[in-house]
């Protein structure tokens, strides 16, 4: 069985739109509340929850208004039903570059990324 994966890749062209331009409101509108952000740092496992996080980009210069490069793009979207994705990206915030693994639900008002867990590569 497939499953139409455009409105899916529509929420993430959000996510990437969002993270160029440290814009929390976009950011804001595709995650759901209760979401969180992990990453390990020096072995130890952290976690941000998105209402931190918003309040964190809100505050960044954002990669477009400084003239950074812009890379992102969708690496694999993994379907389980019609309602459930696992989605792994690759973009950059020079300089850091990022994988990222999303697990977006789709609700009663559309797609949401429900869980975020990331890794990145410092660069020059």
């Amino acid at each position: 069985m497939t499953y139409d994966r455009s409105t899916v890749e529509a929420v993430i062209q959000h996510y990437f739109d969002g993270l160029y331009e440290a814009d929390a409101d976009k950011l804001g509108a595709i995650f759901h509340p209760s979401a969180d952000l992990r990453w390990v740092e020096n072995g130890e496992l952290k976690v941000l929850t998105v209402p931190d996080w918003m309040a964190m980009v809100r505050k960044r210069s954002s990669g477009k208004a400084d003239g950074k490069a812009r890379e992102d793009f969708i690496v694999t979207v993994d379907r389980s039903d019609e309602k459930t994705a696992f989605i792994k990206v690759r973009c950059q915030l020079p300089p850091r570059y990022f994988t990222d693994y999303l697990v977006a639900m789709k609700l009663a008002d559309g797609w949401q990324i429900v869980s975020k867990s990331y890794r990145y590569d410092l660069r020059d």
